[in-house]
Parts: structure tokens; sequence; C-alpha cells
């Protein structure tokens, strides 16, 4: 049964009015993600077909949609009046461009240099030309290379003993994986052998001097890989006895010497300590020295005072007086000294004389 008449005319008005009102367009579809390694460049493209009936100003932007929704959208770089404006975003100034330098053949994409790992989000062109206006959005990711791994062996390396080989990478973006190979002997890993390749270890069982060598360890992620090396010797085990004896030997001798050291310091303080406590007591008992210069002027000062007083009645019975009675202390000293002054009976008479002629 065909459709009635009316029906089969609103449809076909429906459809040329459809294809006169066509708009811009995005025509770079089906590129949504990118994973790209640090430092790389990458393009993100926004390819765009005008339509006659656009006939507003060109407006090209490209957007940073932060991870969270309470933030508000971050202009990187935007085309706008036939011109170029991209000191909106600094984290990115001098990294960042357009493809084409002249947006308006059709071309709008984005090309970042130098990426780094905070580059990484969600990104959208944005291209207006009234009335039309499309959109796209791409995800980017930025994974960093493994870098800086570092191999080491934990546990002893004897007979018999089990060994693990370690292997870490400072720096790499998850999730990487971990490989181990030898590189030395017969080049395959020893049958007891336990590799761990999330973690990096490799556990080596009930080691035998067979296990020697060297070893190498890669890791890796989707964007790059790094390795290390290590060098494994299994030796004969140790006589732990003996180097226990002789730490027990050398601390006890250690122990003696210091204990005659500590014996000498205190003897050494005792003797000083006594010397200054004789030393001490010998100033406090010895009497201050006397005067015998003052005594004997005394002495003589007193004698001729007393002979000034004297009269020729009473004269002689002075020069009858022993010369004895001359203070002793006044004419003490030690065998071989010379006196400062010892009067002699000859000037005590001559001194008598001249005050009799007085």
């Amino acid at each position: 049964m065909e459709p009635p008449l009316p029906l089969l005319a609103v449809s076909l008005v429906l459809l040329c009015s459809a294809g006169l009102t066509r708009s811009l367009s995005i025509t770079s579809v089906g590129h949504s993600t990118f994973e790209k390694a640090q430092g790389e460049k990458v393009t993100l493209p926004c390819t765009f077909v005008l339509s006659e009936e656009d006939e507003g100003p060109l407006d090209i932007e490209w957007v940073l949609i932060p991870a969270d929704n309470q933030k508000k959208e971050q202009i990187i770089i935007m085309y706008a009046v036939d011109r170029i404006y991209n000191h909106y975003y600094a984290a990115m100034t001098g990294r960042m461009q357009f493809t084409n330098p002249d947006p308006r053949s059709g071309d709008g994409s984005l090309d970042i240099l130098n990426l780094k790992s905070a580059d990484t989000g969600t990104y959208q062109c944005k291209v207006k030309k009234a009335p039309g206006v499309q959109s796209q959005k791409i995800q980017l990711t930025v994974l960093v290379k493994p870098a800086r791994t570092k191999c080491s062996i934990e546990g002893s390396q004897e007979i018999g003993k089990d060994v693990i080989l370690k292997c870490a990478s400072q720096e790499g973006s998850p999730l990487l994986s971990y490989d181990w190979r030898r590189v030395s002997g017969t080049q395959e890993l020893p049958a007891t052998s336990m590799l761990n390749k999330n973690t990096g270890e490799l556990l080596l069982k009930n080691a035998s001097q067979d296990y020697s060598g060297t070893y190498n360890c890669v890791a890796s992620n989707r964007v790059g890989t790094d390795e290390c090396s290590v060098e494994l010797n299994v030796t004969p085990p140790i006589n732990t006895a003996g180097i226990i004896a002789g730490a027990i030997i050398g601390t006890l001798l250690g122990l003696c010497v210091l204990g005659f050291l500590i014996f000498c310091c205190c003897k050494k303080h005792r003797e000083k300590k006594y010397e200054k406590e004789v030393h001490h007591d010998i100033r406090e008992d010895v009497p201050p020295p006397k005067s015998r210069s003052s005594t004997a002027r005394s002495y003589i000062g007193s004698n001729r005072s007393s002979l000034g007083s004297m009269s020729p009645s009473n004269m002689e019975g002075y020069t009858k007086t022993p010369y004895s009675q001359v203070p002793s202390e006044d004419f003490e000293r030690t065998p071989g000294q010379n006196p400062t002054f010892a009067p002699s009976k000859y000037d005590i008479a001559h001194k008598i004389g001249d005050i009799t002629v007085v």
C-alpha cells in the first residue's frame, strides 16, 4: 500500500530543509584518547568543516576540564578575530601552539611540546561560527618512563641460605612490571627461583655456588624501560664460632685496658689532692718572720733614752751591767750569717764617754 500523497510531500520538505540547514561540523572523530611519555610531543586533533550559512566570526577554544566538577574550565589557547591568544595557562606557556598557524583553513588542532605528567587531563576543542557551534573532548594521559632503577641483594650470600634479589624504579608511572634474567653462566634463572613481577623481587632458595653470577633486572611500563644489574657471589659458610670467640677476647682486653687507664687517672688525682693538702697545712703552721732590724732599733733607742737620763752618780752602776742582758732574739742568727746590727762593748763605752763629756 502506497503512503498518502500529503505525507510524502511533508517528508520531502523535511529532507530538503535538513540539507539547507547544514552547519559546521568537526571531522576529527574517533581520536578520543592519547597516551604519551613524559618529554614527548602530542597533537590533539580538531579539524572542522564550515557551512555557507555560518557567517559569524570564527572562534576556536581549547580548554582543560578539571577532574573535580566543582572547578571551572581553564582556557589554554584561543583563536578569535583573526588573532591567537596563548597566555591564559601559565603551566603551558611556551609549550603549546596551533598545529596550523591559520586555523581558518579548517584545522584547529593543538600541539603540546615537552609533555609533563601534570599535563594529564581532559581537553576540549570548541569551534564557533554563528550560528554553528561544535565541540570535541580528548583524554590525554602522560606516562613517566621507568628511571633510576636500582638493584640490591638481601640476605646472606652463603651456601644453603635464601637470597633475595631486589629491583625498584624510583620514577615511573604505574603499573610497572619487573623481569629478571641471568646474563652470565647458563643465562637461565636457577630452578629454585621465584619471581614477583609486581614487586621486582627474585627469591633464590637454598643457594649454591652455581647461582653465582651477574643478574639483570628490566623495569617497564607502557611507554618505556629501564634496567640495572647486580653481582651475586655465593660463598661457603663463615666460621662464626671463631669470630665470636675473637670478639669476646677483644672485648675483655679492651675492658682491661680501660680499667687500667681509669685506675691510673684516679691514682694521679689522689696524689695531686694529697700534695695540695700537705702544702696548705705547712703554710698555716709557720708563723710570719720577725723583723730583726726593727727590734734592734727599738733596743738602741731605749738604751739611748736611758743613757740620756743618767747622771754621773748612777753611771758607775750602768757600766757594770753585764753585756749578756741584751735580748738574745736580736742576735740570733744562723751559722755563717752576718748580723745586720750587733753593738760591741767598745761602742757602748764610747757612747757612755760621749755622754759623760757632755
